[in-house]
């Protein structure tokens, strides 16, 4: 297996990956957006609220918020000596109270005092509700590790997908250098350069085939590498996205290896 980073730039990576195959390369996008733990918010407990929002919309809502959360700093709350019950292993308490004055008053996520200043809100610019005169709401709410195929609040990622790599086939023989793949080419990658014509970005290439088609003469094939994909991962800001692929593949070397023993204990 090669890999190769091509882009990166804040919560985003791009790489390619060569030398695996169609289905692992899907099991690690599944595993990214399934298995990777974060942290979210998923007890509150709404003290006083005499707003306009209900108070199941409101803990909907502070529910999607996403927080920071440190590396194995947290484990899972049912695996932890509490039991379940919750304590600081497990565990992180948010509070926060707002009250309007003469004016609206705007309740952020910033304004969550947190048990851990290493689990906030990604954003304090969060919007969660706006307070008229007399309005006041005072909250406390409990965030817990979890995963993506129990909720969606857990998802590290906002993208976790994958495409083929392409292969440019040039017939020069066939080609009567019209032109026309060139200008059919969504992407504008094609160029002419001397008697043939050449693909100057395949990483673009989203193999639409309408250069292929555009070709009266058969001139041109695209082709996928079923064997080598660019990966794309764009993250909530909750874990940098090369720890989120890292953590990824750590689950699946572990599933694999339990596999393998449950099959070894099967043939017993």
């Amino acid at each position: 297996m090669d890999v190769e980073i091509i882009e990166r730039d804040g919560n985003r990576i791009r790489f390619i990956v060569e030398g695996v195959s169609p289905a692992f390369i899907n099991s690690l996008r599944r595993t990214i957006m399934a298995e990777v733990p974060t942290m979210a918010i998923d007890e509150v407990v709404i003290v006083e609220n005499n707003s306009v929002l209900f108070d199941e919309i409101l803990a909907h809502r502070l529910g999607l918020i996403p927080l920071t959360t440190p590396e194995g700093k947290y484990g899972f709350s049912e695996d932890c000596d509490c039991q379940g019950v919750g304590c600081p292993k497990c565990n992180v308490t948010f509070t926060l109270k707002k009250e309007a004055g003469e004016g609206i008053a705007v309740v952020y996520s910033g304004d969550f005092e947190s048990s851990d200043p290493e689990v906030v809100p990604v954003s304090p610019d969060i919007v969660i509700i706006r307070l008229v005169p007399r309005q006041r709401i005072e909250i406390e709410v409990f965030a817990k590790m979890g995963t993506g195929k129990d909720h969606a609040k857990w998802q590290p990622v906002t993208v976790s997908a994958y495409k083929y790599c392409m292969e440019f086939d040039f017939d020069s023989e066939k080609c009567t250098l019209c032109e026309d793949c060139i200008e059919a080419c969504p992407k504008q990658i094609l160029k002419r350069e001397g008697d043939e014509i050449v693909c100057i970005d395949p990483l673009a290439c989203t193999l639409c085939d309408a250069c292929a088609e555009a070709c009266d003469f058969d001139a041109i094939k695209i082709n996928e590498n079923d064997t080598k994909f660019i990966f794309t991962v764009e993250g909530l800001g909750c874990i940098p996205p090369e720890s989120i692929v890292r953590q990824a593949a750590q689950i699946l070397i572990k599933k694999s290896q339990e596999l393998e023993e449950q099959m070894k204990t099967m043939s017993a």
